[in-house]
């Protein structure tokens, strides 16, 4: 819109990433880089499905920054993704948890019930176009078919919130009127943008 010539705008911008990356940005003793989440005072070794959004942010904020910023930036929207890959690879229907946890032994896993489902979000897949876009590295292309390409008994077209996704056995309810719109708008938009780029 500025064509980048809006400085207060990207001044604005830097800050808030380092404010990000003091306060929530944490790196798990496995080494996969997480946004944590602010309860009560104090940082939770939790992240969000709707965090994974931040990759595809940062990615963006790479564009037009300074060169040493820029390379930053361009690296912590890939470590993001490869965290937020992890916390889909690690369940038995490689699909995302609505958040997954670092504490210990365990990473990039939902550890409570109430956590373990998937409800049709599009963070990751749009972080993986933004990342293939920019880099055209192969790897975010094949995350975004092993993403397409979820084949499992009770899960017909994607179309299918699931209940319990790291479980074998799960409990697949219908799509609400809501995830639809989801699904098709950004969900199937990203996935053809970044395999058939």
């Amino acid at each position: 819109m500025s064509d980048k010539t809006d400085h207060e705008a990207r001044k604005m911008y830097d800050d808030a990433v380092e404010a990000i990356e003091k306060h929530l940005i944490r790196k798990s003793r496995g080494g996969l880089t997480f946004i944590g989440e602010w309860k009560n005072g104090h940082l939770e070794k939790k992240m969000g499905h709707l965090a994974c959004f931040a990759g595809g942010m940062f990615v963006l904020g790479a564009d037009g920054s300074r060169m040493d910023k820029a390379g930053h930036y361009l690296e912590l929207g890939a470590e993001i993704a490869r965290t937020c890959h992890e916390s889909y690879d690690r369940t038995a229907l490689k699909l995302g948890p609505e958040s997954f946890k670092f504490d210990g032994a365990v990473e990039a896993v939902a550890v409570r019930q109430a956590e373990k489902y998937y409800i049709l979000r599009p963070e990751v897949i749009e972080t993986y176009w933004y990342l293939w876009r920019f880099t055209h590295d192969p790897r975010y292309r094949e995350w975004g078919w092993e993403a397409a390409l979820v084949n499992k008994p009770g899960f017909h077209f994607m179309c299918k919130t699931v209940k319990s996704v790291p479980c074998v056995l799960i409990h697949v309810t219908s799509c609400l009127e809501s995830f639809k719109w989801q699904f098709f708008t950004m969900i199937i938009k990203f996935l053809y943008l970044t395999i058939n780029a």
